[in-house]
């Protein structure tokens, strides 16, 4: 009987894990959603440009004073675009984002208050 008890529980915990890590995994802008630390960003590319939208327990994170780097890989290509805070809670990429599919990102970001987080997306 104790068998049983610890798979279900076992079981629940692990079906309740999955919901929990989905739950702010949607996107608002149509991009690709990933989280790193505390705050969640989505990569929103559009017409050769790009911009990242950082949210912090699904409020809007001020990206006032932001700036990073936004490091593209597609094959053996590296392409490095600096980002700017954009207004409110976006990072701007400056330059051509070539944001194929297939290609990863990876955003490295220092805020105003110097904290300094990483985040790596994947292009689909």
């Amino acid at each position: 009987m104790k068998k049983i008890f610890a798979v279900a529980a076992l079981a629940a915990g692990v079906i309740l894990s999955g919901q929990a890590l989905a739950h702010g995994a949607k996107p608002k802008h149509g991009g690709i959603v990933q989280a790193a630390g505390d705050l969640s960003f989505e990569l929103v590319a559009k017409d050769g440009g790009a911009t990242i939208y950082v949210d912090d327990h699904g409020k809007n994170k001020p990206t006032a004073g932001a700036a990073g780097t936004l490091t593209v890989l597609k094959g053996t290509q590296k392409t490095q675009l600096p980002l700017a805070s954009g207004g409110d809670n976006t990072l701007v990429v400056k330059g051509e984002a070539k944001l194929e599919k297939g290609s990863k990102a990876v955003a490295a970001v220092t805020f105003a208050d110097k904290k300094t987080v990483s985040v790596r997306f994947s292009v689909k």
